[in-house]
Protein backbone atom coordinates (compact mmCIF):
# COMPACT_ATOMS: atom_id res chain seq x y z
CA UNK A 1 0.00 0.00 0.00
CA UNK A 2 2.83 2.13 0.83
CA UNK A 3 4.37 1.96 -2.57
CA UNK A 4 1.15 2.93 -4.44
CA UNK A 5 0.64 5.60 -2.63
CA UNK A 6 4.69 6.60 -3.10
CA UNK A 7 4.44 5.63 -7.21
CA UNK A 8 1.21 7.89 -6.89
CA UNK A 9 2.59 10.44 -5.61
CA UNK A 10 5.93 10.35 -7.92
CA UNK A 11 3.43 10.69 -10.73
CA UNK A 12 1.29 13.40 -9.45
CA UNK A 13 4.51 15.18 -9.08
CA UNK A 14 5.97 14.37 -12.59
CA UNK A 15 1.93 15.33 -14.15
CA UNK A 16 2.47 18.71 -12.36
CA UNK A 17 6.20 19.82 -13.84
CA UNK A 18 4.81 19.03 -17.41
CA UNK A 19 1.87 21.50 -17.02
CA UNK A 20 1.85 23.36 -19.55
CA UNK A 21 2.22 27.26 -18.27
CA UNK A 22 -0.63 29.30 -17.55
CA UNK A 23 -2.06 31.79 -20.43
CA UNK A 24 -3.17 34.73 -18.88
CA UNK A 25 -3.75 38.26 -19.71
CA UNK A 26 -5.25 41.34 -18.96
CA UNK A 27 -7.34 44.11 -20.46
CA UNK A 28 -7.08 48.08 -20.27
CA UNK A 29 -9.22 50.23 -22.71
CA UNK A 30 -6.82 53.41 -22.89
CA UNK A 31 -8.88 56.74 -22.41
CA UNK A 32 -12.16 54.75 -23.80
CA UNK A 33 -14.59 57.27 -24.15
CA UNK A 34 -18.17 57.17 -22.19
CA UNK A 35 -19.97 55.81 -25.62
CA UNK A 36 -18.03 52.63 -25.96
CA UNK A 37 -19.03 49.23 -24.42
CA UNK A 38 -17.57 48.32 -20.97
CA UNK A 39 -18.24 44.37 -22.19
CA UNK A 40 -17.22 42.68 -25.03
CA UNK A 41 -16.63 38.87 -26.25
CA UNK A 42 -13.65 37.53 -26.36
CA UNK A 43 -13.16 34.79 -28.86
CA UNK A 44 -9.95 32.55 -28.66
CA UNK A 45 -11.05 30.60 -32.00
CA UNK A 46 -13.19 28.33 -30.02
CA UNK A 47 -14.60 29.85 -27.60
CA UNK A 48 -15.26 33.24 -26.59
CA UNK A 49 -16.25 34.60 -22.72
CA UNK A 50 -17.66 37.83 -21.83
CA UNK A 51 -14.82 40.37 -20.75
CA UNK A 52 -14.80 43.76 -18.63
CA UNK A 53 -12.93 47.05 -20.64
CA UNK A 54 -12.15 48.92 -17.51
CA UNK A 55 -10.82 52.35 -18.31
CA UNK A 56 -9.02 53.27 -15.10
CA UNK A 57 -7.84 49.98 -14.24
CA UNK A 58 -6.74 46.54 -15.40
CA UNK A 59 -9.17 44.22 -15.72
CA UNK A 60 -9.09 40.76 -13.51
CA UNK A 61 -6.93 37.98 -14.84
CA UNK A 62 -8.28 35.69 -17.51
CA UNK A 63 -6.63 32.50 -18.59
CA UNK A 64 -6.67 32.00 -22.29
CA UNK A 65 -5.80 28.14 -23.98
CA UNK A 66 -2.39 27.55 -24.62
CA UNK A 67 -0.52 27.77 -28.48
CA UNK A 68 -0.85 30.29 -31.41
CA UNK A 69 -3.59 32.25 -30.71
CA UNK A 70 -5.83 34.81 -33.19
CA UNK A 71 -8.06 36.56 -30.46
CA UNK A 72 -10.98 38.83 -31.79
CA UNK A 73 -13.60 41.00 -29.65
CA UNK A 74 -16.67 41.19 -31.10
CA UNK A 75 -20.00 42.43 -29.16
CA UNK A 76 -22.11 38.90 -29.08
CA UNK A 77 -20.93 35.18 -28.07
CA UNK A 78 -19.41 32.96 -30.81
CA UNK A 79 -18.01 29.18 -31.18
CA UNK A 80 -17.14 29.34 -34.93
CA UNK A 81 -13.84 30.65 -36.23
CA UNK A 82 -16.21 31.10 -39.35
CA UNK A 83 -18.39 33.01 -38.17
CA UNK A 84 -16.59 36.14 -37.42
CA UNK A 85 -17.40 39.03 -38.78
CA UNK A 86 -15.47 40.68 -41.31
CA UNK A 87 -13.42 43.56 -39.87
CA UNK A 88 -14.13 42.58 -36.76
CA UNK A 89 -10.83 43.63 -34.12
CA UNK A 90 -7.79 41.35 -34.00
CA UNK A 91 -4.84 40.49 -33.14
CA UNK A 92 -2.61 37.44 -33.24
CA UNK A 93 -0.45 35.90 -29.37
CA UNK A 94 2.21 33.53 -30.41
CA UNK A 95 2.40 30.12 -28.35
CA UNK A 96 5.73 31.77 -26.42
CA UNK A 97 3.91 34.63 -24.97
CA UNK A 98 2.00 33.34 -21.72
CA UNK A 99 1.26 36.43 -20.15
CA UNK A 100 0.50 39.56 -21.68
CA UNK A 101 -2.05 42.74 -21.36
CA UNK A 102 -4.58 43.15 -23.88
CA UNK A 103 -4.41 47.29 -24.67
CA UNK A 104 -7.59 48.33 -26.47
CA UNK A 105 -7.87 51.91 -27.71
CA UNK A 106 -11.00 53.34 -29.40
CA UNK A 107 -11.95 52.68 -33.24
CA UNK A 108 -15.41 54.27 -33.46
CA UNK A 109 -15.03 53.59 -37.51
CA UNK A 110 -15.30 49.96 -36.93
CA UNK A 111 -19.06 48.72 -36.50
CA UNK A 112 -18.17 45.39 -35.09
CA UNK A 113 -16.47 46.10 -31.86
CA UNK A 114 -15.51 50.30 -31.76
CA UNK A 115 -11.95 49.45 -30.63
CA UNK A 116 -8.09 48.33 -31.76
CA UNK A 117 -6.29 45.86 -30.20
CA UNK A 118 -2.40 45.18 -29.11
CA UNK A 119 -0.62 42.80 -27.47
CA UNK A 120 1.84 43.93 -24.62
CA UNK A 121 4.10 40.91 -23.27
CA UNK A 122 4.68 41.44 -19.75
CA UNK A 123 6.07 37.97 -18.44
CA UNK A 124 8.60 38.35 -15.93
CA UNK A 125 11.59 38.29 -18.85
CA UNK A 126 9.58 41.47 -19.99
CA UNK A 127 8.50 43.15 -16.72
CA UNK A 128 9.78 42.08 -13.07
CA UNK A 129 8.08 42.91 -9.51
CA UNK A 130 8.82 46.81 -8.72
CA UNK A 131 9.57 47.82 -12.20
CA UNK A 132 7.74 50.56 -14.19
CA UNK A 133 7.05 49.57 -17.89
CA UNK A 134 6.33 53.29 -19.77
CA UNK A 135 5.18 54.31 -23.02
CA UNK A 136 4.91 57.66 -24.67
CA UNK A 137 2.23 57.76 -26.71
CA UNK A 138 2.47 61.94 -27.75
CA UNK A 139 4.98 63.57 -30.46
CA UNK A 140 6.76 65.23 -26.95
CA UNK A 141 9.91 64.18 -25.14
CA UNK A 142 9.10 63.71 -21.86
CA UNK A 143 11.73 63.54 -18.83
CA UNK A 144 12.81 63.83 -15.12
CA UNK A 145 13.21 61.64 -12.08
CA UNK A 146 11.01 58.78 -10.97
CA UNK A 147 12.29 58.37 -7.81
CA UNK A 148 15.47 57.09 -7.73
CA UNK A 149 15.56 56.55 -11.29
CA UNK A 150 16.00 58.92 -14.33
CA UNK A 151 13.58 58.80 -17.44
CA UNK A 152 13.85 60.13 -20.88
CA UNK A 153 10.69 58.86 -23.22
CA UNK A 154 11.21 60.34 -26.56
CA UNK A 155 8.41 60.79 -28.88
CA UNK A 156 6.13 57.59 -29.44
CA UNK A 157 8.58 54.99 -27.49
CA UNK A 158 8.53 52.99 -24.70
CA UNK A 159 11.24 52.31 -21.60
CA UNK A 160 11.51 50.05 -18.90
CA UNK A 161 12.78 51.56 -15.60
CA UNK A 162 13.93 49.91 -12.37
CA UNK A 163 12.36 49.96 -9.06
CA UNK A 164 12.09 53.82 -8.48
CA UNK A 165 12.11 52.88 -4.42
CA UNK A 166 13.03 50.16 -2.02
CA UNK A 167 10.41 48.68 0.02
CA UNK A 168 6.72 49.98 0.53
CA UNK A 169 6.67 54.22 0.85
CA UNK A 170 6.24 57.49 -0.81
CA UNK A 171 8.76 58.84 -3.70
CA UNK A 172 8.98 62.04 -5.59
CA UNK A 173 8.17 62.66 -9.07
CA UNK A 174 9.11 65.49 -11.39
CA UNK A 175 8.39 65.30 -14.98
CA UNK A 176 8.68 67.79 -17.71
CA UNK A 177 7.98 67.97 -21.52
CA UNK A 178 8.96 69.88 -24.82
CA UNK A 179 6.93 70.66 -26.92
CA UNK A 180 7.41 69.79 -30.98
CA UNK A 181 9.87 72.34 -32.69
CA UNK A 182 10.70 73.87 -29.18
CA UNK A 183 13.73 74.22 -26.86
CA UNK A 184 12.00 75.21 -23.21
CA UNK A 185 10.97 72.77 -21.31
CA UNK A 186 7.73 72.88 -19.25
CA UNK A 187 6.49 71.47 -16.62
CA UNK A 188 4.36 68.12 -16.59
CA UNK A 189 3.81 67.11 -12.93
CA UNK A 190 5.73 67.17 -9.39
CA UNK A 191 4.05 64.73 -7.07
CA UNK A 192 4.21 61.57 -4.75
CA UNK A 193 3.64 58.58 -6.14
CA UNK A 194 3.13 55.09 -3.76
CA UNK A 195 5.74 52.61 -4.53
CA UNK A 196 4.87 48.30 -3.86
CA UNK A 197 7.71 46.22 -4.25
CA UNK A 198 5.22 43.58 -5.28
CA UNK A 199 3.48 45.13 -7.68
CA UNK A 200 5.01 46.06 -11.64
CA UNK A 201 3.44 49.06 -13.02
CA UNK A 202 2.50 50.52 -16.72
CA UNK A 203 2.39 54.02 -17.17
CA UNK A 204 1.21 55.84 -20.59
CA UNK A 205 2.01 59.37 -21.14
CA UNK A 206 -1.39 60.66 -24.03
CA UNK A 207 -2.42 63.74 -25.32
CA UNK A 208 -5.96 65.19 -24.45
CA UNK A 209 -7.74 67.13 -27.52
CA UNK A 210 -7.65 70.39 -27.08
CA UNK A 211 -5.18 70.30 -24.02
CA UNK A 212 -1.36 71.32 -24.53
CA UNK A 213 -0.17 69.49 -21.70
CA UNK A 214 0.12 65.73 -22.05
CA UNK A 215 -1.42 63.60 -19.57
CA UNK A 216 0.31 60.77 -17.38
CA UNK A 217 -1.49 57.38 -16.69
CA UNK A 218 -0.26 54.85 -14.32
CA UNK A 219 -2.03 51.39 -13.29
CA UNK A 220 -0.73 48.88 -10.77
CA UNK A 221 -0.41 45.54 -11.25
CA UNK A 222 -0.70 43.79 -8.50
CA UNK A 223 -0.84 39.28 -8.68
CA UNK A 224 -0.57 37.17 -5.62
CA UNK A 225 2.49 34.59 -5.43
CA UNK A 226 2.23 31.21 -6.80
CA UNK A 227 2.19 28.84 -4.08
CA UNK A 228 5.12 27.44 -3.66
CA UNK A 229 5.96 23.52 -4.55
CA UNK A 230 7.45 21.52 -1.46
Amino acid sequence: MKLLLTLLAISTAVSFAQKAPERTCRILFLDGPDAAPETLHLFDGATSREVDLPRMNFSKIYELRPGNLTLHLLSAPLDDPELVPPGAPSVTVSEGVTDFYLLLTSDPANKVAPVRMQVIKTGSEHLKRGQMLWFNLTKNTIGGMVGSEKLVLNPNSRVTLDPPARGNGNYPVKLSFRIVGKEPLYPLCETQWRHDPRSRSVAFVITERGIRTPRVLVFPDYREEPPKTP
